[in-house]
This record gives structure tokens, C-alpha cells and sequence, in this order.
């Protein structure tokens, strides 16, 4: 039986709010820990690199052999920092990289 949308958007906002209760790093590390795969936080964190590089105007080749990803990878992350919900950039910004 498929979910119906509102209760998918509850699901996620309580994810949302568990997430912003985390205080340190270590908290965040135990928490995605048990949350994620390794393979997830994996890719996380790939697409995190990802977005960080496309900023500096890294070409999508260089990004793709420095990252270990695939361009298609790249390209999605490029997708979401133009066209995306600004989750990149707001973070960027508040680390002062972008």
C-alpha cells in the first residue's frame, strides 16, 4: 500500500526536527550513523565535496575525477545549487564559502 503525501511530509519534518536537535558533531556522526549506510553517508558526503567544488568553477571532468563520482553525479549537484531549494548555498554561505 503506497503512502499518502501528508504522511510522508510528517515523516520527514519529524527527520527535520530530529536533525536540528543534534549539537555537535559527534552527535551528528552517532545519529546519520545509525540512520544511514555507509554507502549513504558515503554519497552524502561525495555530494557535499561535490557542491563545495562546483562553487570554486571546478569543470564537471575535474570534479568527477577528484570526487570518485560520476559526471551524471555531478551534474545533479549542479542542478540543485541553480535550480534547487538553495539548501546548498544557504549552508555555503553560512561557512563562509560561498
Amino acid at each position: 500500500m503506497k503512502r499518502r503525501e501528508p504522511v510522508r511530509a510528517d515523516l520527514n519534518n519529524e527527520l527535520y526536527k530530529a536533525i536540528l536537535l543534534l549539537q555537535t558533531p559527534k552527535e551528528c556522526k552517532d545519529f546519520f550513523g545509525d540512520l544511514c549506510t555507509p554507502a549513504e553517508l558515503e554519497a552524502l558526503a561525495d555530494r557535499w565535496q561535490v557542491a563545495k567544488m562546483l562553487i570554486d568553477e571546478t569543470p564537471y571532468r575535474t570534479i568527477s575525477e577528484k570526487a570518485g563520482v560520476s559526471v551524471t553525479t555531478v551534474t545533479r549537484v549542479a542542478r540543485c545549487l541553480n535550480y534547487g531549494e538553495s539548501g546548498y548555498k544557504r549552508i555555503l554561505k553560512r561557512l563562509g564559502l560561498l
